[in-house]
């Protein structure tokens, strides 16, 4: 029953309800019902009660706040992280990692309208490659702060532990920051990127304003005492490279260089069992003719290679295609050949639209791909497997495959972030 509270002299009313969750949302928000329509609460779970205050009441859904929950679901946990409910970066910790799943699983089933056929994971904690952290120095009190930002605020959270960054990572948390700190230019300094390839962690440091000799000295010294690879960003579109070598990682088996500014999953674990899901559900044969669109470095493209007569890879940023061209003549790949165009124009006019194509793949950014998928059914490839990281922007592209007499074969959760709300999925269609 709801209930009325009103202070003297003030004009305040509150609601107070008692609700039952029935699902959590990707944003770790429990998910009620309140005169018929949603009502998210932050920090409840599935399977149970509690009284909640309602803070916010429009016409599509409303928002609560817990005043008294009155028992745990089986699927809470203790969260690992001690910033969990300050640092925006998680939102899911104190959900197990089979309900995040399921949950996950099940929005993406309803948008796709079609089962989820496999969940595709790697380890819940210490995944993340990568991680881009704030800094800024407080003249007052001396200190540099470094970290991520407030969830619901632009404020820094101070991190000292990070437990889903890879533990190579996280261990230089609490050093970077006492010698960033050590720095005479640390009121300067914007941001710093830690990255951790296949041969070893690197630093991006950007500043604002020329390191003085020392600093580039102590930061020198930083790098070689912690085994990592610096990297300085005088400006946002240049790159000095202090100390260590060229990172890479691998995708299957290939080894794939890469800037430390170049776009790579950040989650390695997953992305190498996606990468050979991709590869099983095409069922690319050795006579067989690939496309690749939105190919990046070449992740999926050169394990393409391996297998087909020929793979055309398809990107819009250019220093990502002399990438790829590089990649595949490191690895010794010479059926691929990569194209520079913008696949958010007339594609049709762009030379790799008039070749054939048995199989294709796409791996577009969150915009999702509407440019080309009039072409891709023009081109009627057997098979086509889309790499997705916007639930969204998937479902609206597949109506055209869909309405092109395409069928959803198979259709698979990437775990890539677990304890986020970021949801990414696959899917395999096939010409019926």
């Amino acid at each position: 029953m709801a209930q009325f509270y009103s202070a003297k002299r003030r004009v305040t009313t509150r609601q107070i309800i008692t609700v039952d969750v029935t699902d959590l949302d990707p944003f770790g928000q429990g998910v009620a019902r309140h005169h018929g329509k949603a009502l998210f609460v932050p920090g409840l779970l599935p399977t149970e009660r509690a009284d909640v205050t309602v803070t916010e009441d429009k016409r599509q859904f409303a928002r609560g706040q817990v005043k008294r929950r009155y028992n745990d679901s089986a699927d809470r946990v203790a969260p690992r992280c001690p910033h969990f409910g300050v640092c925006g970066g998680c939102q899911q910790q104190h959900a197990s990692v089979a309900l995040q799943q399921r949950s996950k699983s099940a929005a993406l089933a309803r948008l796709l309208r079609h089962e989820v056929n496999e969940i595709i994971a790697g380890e819940p904690w210490g995944y993340r490659r990568r991680a881009r952290l704030s800094l800024n120095y407080q003249p007052k009190s001396g200190l540099l702060e470094m970290g991520f930002r407030q969830a619901g605020a632009n404020d820094i959270v101070n991190v000292r532990a990070c437990p889903i960054l890879a533990p190579q990572l996280e261990a230089l948390l609490l050093p970077l920051r006492e010698c960033l700190s050590q720095l005479q230019g640390a009121g300067a300094l914007g941001h710093v990127e830690l990255v951790l390839a296949d041969n070893g962690p690197l630093m991006v440091l950007r500043h604002t304003a020329p390191l003085t000799r020392d600093d580039r000295e102590k930061l020198e010294r930083f790098s070689h005492s912690h085994h990592l690879a610096l990297f300085l960003a005088p400006q946002s579109e240049i790159l000095e490279q202090v100390s260590g070598e060229a990172p890479w990682y691998t995708s299957d088996g290939l080894r794939l260089t890469f800037s430390p500014r170049d776009f790579i999953q950040v989650n390695d674990g997953v992305n190498q069992q996606m990468v050979a899901t991709a590869i099983a559900w095409l069922n690319v044969q050795p006579e067989d003719r690939v496309l690749d669109l939105f190919c990046g470095m070449g992740n999926f493209t050169l394990p393409l290679a391996k297998s087909a007569q020929s793979v055309v890879g398809v990107e819009g940023v250019e220093a990502l295609v002399d990438k790829g061209r590089e990649n595949a003549r490191q690895n010794g790949l010479e059926n691929i050949t990569f194209f520079h165009e913008n696949l958010e124009e007339d594609v049709t006019r762009q030379p790799w639209a008039k070749q054939g194509f048995d199989k294709i793949l796409l791996d577009p950014a969150r915009a999702g791909a509407p440019g080309v998928m009039k072409h891709i059914i023009k081109l009627a490839p057997a098979r086509v497997v889309y790499v997705s990281c916007n639930p969204a922007t998937l479902a609206r592209d597949s109506e055209a495959l869909l309405a092109a007499g395409y069928q959803i074969q198979r259709l698979a959760m990437l775990d890539m972030f677990p304890h986020t709300g970021h949801l990414e999925s696959m899917v395999l269609f096939e010409q019926i």
